[in-house]
C-alpha cells in the first residue's frame, strides 16, 4: 500500500476514534443522558478535536511508523499528542465561549476525552500489532525456535522473527544463564533457564531451530552451547557480530548457520595493524603462490595496508588472474603486477627480482598434499626445498628487508615427504638468516579450515552426496585455524621478526577429526550413523595420529603478541648442510625411478635426523647393508643399488 493511501485510511480511522472518544466523554459526563441543550457543544467539541487531532498526528509524523513494529515510543508520542490536543481545544473553546455561548464545553469533558483518545489511538495500534503477530504464529510452515540469550541481541532477534515477512521461524522461548531473568517473560516469551536446560526445553516445546544470540560470546562459549545442542536433532544458527548489534541493523540475513569454524573453542588471533602498516606500507611486496588459499588471502590483507606495489606470483594462470581481478576492483589505486613463474626456475625468478626489486617477500608457494607428495616425492623436493632455496637466496642477494616462509606443523618430527621437505626449507631459511642482513623468519601452524587441501570441504562434499564420511582413524587429532587467522599470523610474524626465527600460533587444543566430522554432519541437519555413515579407512602413507608444533631440540619464548610464540634459534652446521642440499639437488636432477626413493629418503634422514621415513621391508634391508658399509661410500652405494 502506498503512503498516500495509507495516510487516507489511517486518517479516517483516527477521525472516527477521536470523534467516538468525545461522544463517550459526553455520555460519561452526563450519565448517558446528554440532552438537547448540550448537542451543539458536543458537535463543536467533536469537530475541533478531529481537526486538531488529525493535524497533530500528521505534523508529528505519527503515520510514518510501521504499525507491526509499534513500540513504547509510539505510545509515549500518543500520550503527548493527546495532552496537547486537549490543551489546544480547551484554549480555543475559552476564546470562543464569549462569542458563541452555545459552544461552551464543560471542563471535565477535556479530562475524560484525553483518556479515551489515548486508549483509542494507542489501543488501535497495539491491536494491529497483536493481530499481525498472532497471524504470523498461526502459519503452519513456521519453525518453532528457541533463542539462546535474552539480552539486547536476543530481544531484537525475537522482534525480527515475529514481524519479518521473510522469517521462516517464530520464537517460542528464551534460554539465558542470568539467574535474575529466569521464570520471567520478555516480549511475552518465557525465559526457561540456563544452557543446561536446552535438551529438556527442546523436547518439551518441540523446538526445531535454535538461534545463538550472544554476539559477545567467546569461541569457547559458542562451542560449548553448540555441543549441548548437537545432542538433539535441531538446526543451529548464530548471530555473530557485536558491531551489528551496536548499529541496530539486525536482520534475518545476519542470522546464519553455525559453521565448523565456530567450534574451534578459542578466540581468533588479533593483529596489530599499526605494526603491519609500518613495514608493508609504501613497499614493493612479493607474494609467491598468490593464487592459492593462503597466498590469495595474504594478497587481500596486504593490499589493505597500501603497499607501493603488490607482486602476485604463481604458476597457475587462472588463479592468479582471479585474484588480480578481485584486487583491482577493490583497490583501483594500487599497483598490481601479476607474474606467471615457477619458483623452481632460478633464471626466471632472478629476472623477476631484478625487474621489480621487492623489499618484502611472503613465500607461500608449496606442495602441501601429504598422500600425493608421498607418491610424487620429486615434486615436493623441487618446489618445497629447491623453490624455497631459490626465492630465499635471491631475497638475500637483492637486499630484501624481510622474508616470511609459510610452513606447517607437519615439519615437526616429520614422517612424510611433504613434512620433511618443509622442515628442510625451514632449516635453510633460518640458516641463511644467520648470515644475511635480510630478516628471515618462518611461520608454523596447523590445518587451515577452508583451504583447498583442508579435510572440511571433503567432508561437506561427502555429506552432500549422502555419505559415507571417511575418516582415516578414530583417534586422529589435528590443530585447526581459519584462513584469516593463518594469514594474520603470517603478516604479524613479519612485524615481530628480528631474524632466524620460527613463529608459532597458540592454536588451543587439538581437535579430534572424528568429532569434527560428526559435528559437521549434525550441523548439516543429519544424525551420524543414522542418516550419514562414518567409516574408517586407515592411516595413509605419511600421516601421523597427531601433529606437534615443536621438535625435541626446540624451545619457545613468548613474544609481545600474547598468542604468538617464537622458537629458539636452531644451530646448523651450515657448510655440511649445503653439501647435503647440493647432493639432494643432484639426486633429483638424475632421478632414476628404481633407485631414487631409497637414496632420497636416506639423504633426507641425514639432513633431518628425526625424519621417520616409511621404508618398505626391502628398502630397510638395503639400508642395513648401507649402514654396514663405510661412512664415506654411504650415499654412493645407496644410490646405485
Amino acid at each position: 500500500m502506498s503512503y498516500k493511501n495509507r495516510l487516507v485510511l489511517m486518517g479516517l480511522l483516527d477521525a472516527c476514534i477521536i470523534c467516538l472518544a468525545v461522544v463517550l466523554a459526553y455520555q460519561v459526563r452526563f450519565d448517558f443522558d446528554i440532552g438537547a441543550p448540550n448537542t451543539s457543544a458536543l458537535l463543536y467539541a467533536a469537530i475541533t478535536h478531529v481537526a486538531l487531532g488529525l493535524a497533530g498526528l500528521y505534523i508529528t509524523r505519527m503515520y510514518r511508523p510501521v504499525l507491526m513494529f509499534a513500540s513504547v515510543a509510539e505510545l509515549i508520542s500518543i500520550i503527548k499528542l493527546a495532552t496537547l490536543l486537549e490543551l489546544g481545544c480547551f484554549l480555543l473553546q475559552r476564546g470562543l465561549q464569549y462569542v458563541v455561548p452555545a459552544f461552551a464545553v464543560p471542563r471535565s469533558i477535556y479530562l475524560i476525552s484525553w483518556a479515551f483518545v489515548m486508549i483509542g489511538l494507542g489501543g488501535a495500534r497495539m491491536m494491529f500489532k497483536i493481530i499481525t503477530a498472532t497471524s504470523a504464529k498461526s502459519r503452519p510452515n513456521l519453525r518453532r525456535t528457541l533463542i539462546v540469550g535474552a539480552g539486547s541481541a536476543g530481544v531484537l532477534v525475537a522482534k525480527e522473527l515475529t514481524h519479518s515477512p521473510d522469517s521462516e521461524q517464530y520464537p517460542v522461548a528464551f534460554i539465558d544463564d542470568d539467574k535474575a531473568k529466569r521464570n520471567l517473560q520478555i516480549l511475552g516469551l518465557p525465559v526457561l533457564g540456563g544452557r543446561e536446560k536446552i535438551p529438556e526445553v527442546i523436547r518439551q516445546y518441540d523446538i526445531q531451530d535454535i538461534i545463538i544470540a550472544i554476539p559477545s560470546a567467546t569461541k569457547k562459549e559458542v562451542a560449548e552451547i553448540v555441543n549441548i545442542c548437537n545432542r538433539m536433532k535441531v538446526s543451529i544458527k548464530i548471530l555473530p557480530k557485536v558491531s551489528d548489534l551496536l548499529s541496530g541493523k539486525i536482520s534475518m540475513k545476519m542470522i546464519r548457520d553455525v559453521k565448523i569454524e565456530d567450534l574451534l573453542g578459542r578466540d581468533p588471533v588479533a593483529v596489530d595493524l599499526t605494526e603491519v602498516s609500518n613495514y608493508i606500507s609504501g613497499e614493493t611486496v612479493l607474494v609467491t603462490g598468490a593464487g592459492g588459499s593462503i597466498g590469495s588471502e595474504l594478497s587481500r590483507q596486504i593490499a589493505r595496508h597500501q603497499p607501493w606495489k603488490l607482486l602476485l606470483l604463481g604458476h597457475s594462470e587462472n588463479s592468479i588472474f582471479e585474484i588480480e581481478l578481485e584486487l583491482r576492483k577493490q583497490h583501483p589505486q594500487l599497483q598490481i603486477e601479476s607474474v606467471i613463474a615457477d619458483v623452481r626456475d632460478w633464471r626466471r625468478m632472478k629476472a623477476v627480482f631484478a625487474a621489480h626489486l621487492p623489499k618484502v617477500v611472503f613465500h607461500a608457494a608449496a606442495h602441501k598434499h601429504v598422500p600425493l607428495m608421498e607418491r610424487n616425492p620429486v615434486e615436493a623436493i623441487k618446489t618445497n626445498i629447491i623453490g624455497t632455496k631459490n626465492v630465499a637466496e635471491l631475497s638475500h642477494h637483492n637486499g630484501v628487508s624481510r622474508f616470511v616462509l609459510v610452513s606447517t606443523d607437519k615439519a615437526v618430527n616429520p614422517v612424510s615427504i611433504m613434512g620433511v621437505s618443509k622442515r628442510v626449507a625451514e632449516m635453510f631459511v633460518l640458516g641463511l638468516g644467520q648470515r644475511s642482513q635480510t630478516k628471515f623468519v618462518a611461520v608454523r601452524f596447523g590445518n587451515v579450515m577452508g583451504s583447498s587441501g583442508s579435510v572440511i570441504p571433503i567432508f561437506k562434499r561427502q555429506i552432500q552426496h549422502g555419505g559415507p564420511v571417511t575418516i582415516t582413524h578414530p583417534e586422529m587429532v589435528r590443530y585447526f585455524m581459519t584462513i584469516p587467522e593463518a594469514v594474520q599470523l603470517i603478516i604479524q610474524a613479519g612485524a615481530l621478526a628480528s631474524g632466524s626465527e620460527i613463529f608459532i600460533l597458540d592454536m588451543g587444543k587439538p581437535i579430534k577429526i572424528d568429532k569434527l566430522a560428526r559435528d559437521l554432519i549434525r550441523l548439516s541437519g543429519f544424525e551420524p550413523e543414522v542418516d550419514i555413515k562414518v567409516i574408517y579407512t586407515g592411516i595413509r602413507p605419511g600421516e601421523k595420529l597427531y601433529e606437534e608444533l615443536l621438535t625435541n631440540e626446540e624451545g619457545i619464548a613468548a613474544t609481545r603478541h600474547g598468542r604468538i610464540f617464537v622458537e629458539k634459534q636452531l644451530q646448523i652446521t651450515w657448510h655440511e648442510f649445503l653439501r647435503d642440499l647440493d647432493q639432494l639437488e643432484q639426486l633429483v636432477e638424475n632421478e632414476v625411478e628404481e633407485r631414487f626413493d631409497l637414496g632420497m629418503k636416506q639423504l633426507l634422514q641425514k639432513i633431518v635426523p628425526n625424519y621417520q621415513a616409511p621404508f618398505s621391508a626391502e628398502q630397510q634391508e638395503k639400508v642395513l647393508q648401507v649402514q654396514n658399509s663405510s661412512h664415506h661410500a654411504k650415499v654412493e652405494i645407496v644410490t646405485n643399488v
